[in-house]
């Protein structure tokens, strides 16, 4: 089962990660939490760890008026939110993946959160074009 979309970008880590956050707030998505993984593998594990993961950050990208429909559909969901998206660095560029909005209906029968989810990745779907075009 694929529970991600994802791209790669022919930018450095530091460039990818600014123009993901750029395509996000285009489509309404804000960045309500980040996890600089090397960093956190450094502080909890040790340098071999950080430099074995290397620059990796996971972004937690939320819309809020679609997470209020969700929750207001099934308050639950909110152990799937926010929508994480990752930018890595990767060989000659840096990768892109963003968690598929439609996983939360293969656990929920709501047609409110269907619609909710469908949404979310049409958006979510529209960031990773514009990234992919300004690649």
């Amino acid at each position: 089962m694929t529970y991600t979309h994802h791209l790669t970008l022919d930018q450095p880590y530091a460039q990818a990660v600014e123009s993901v956050r750029a395509a996000l707030s285009e489509q309404g998505f804000g960045i309500i939490t980040e996890i600089d993984m090397r960093a956190t593998f450094e502080k909890k594990l040790d340098a071999d760890a950080a430099e074995e993961i290397g620059d990796y950050i996971i972004l937690g990208a939320c819309n809020p008026s679609l997470a209020r429909q969700a929750l207001a559909a099934e308050p639950q969901l909110g152990a799937l939110l926010p929508c994480n998206v990752i930018v890595r660095a990767g060989g000659d560029g840096s990768l892109v993946e963003a968690m598929d909005p439609r996983v939360m209906v293969q656990l929920s029968d709501s047609d409110q959160v269907r619609v909710v989810a469908e949404d979310a990745d049409t958006r979510l779907g529209a960031a990773l074009a514009t990234l992919s075009r300004s690649a």
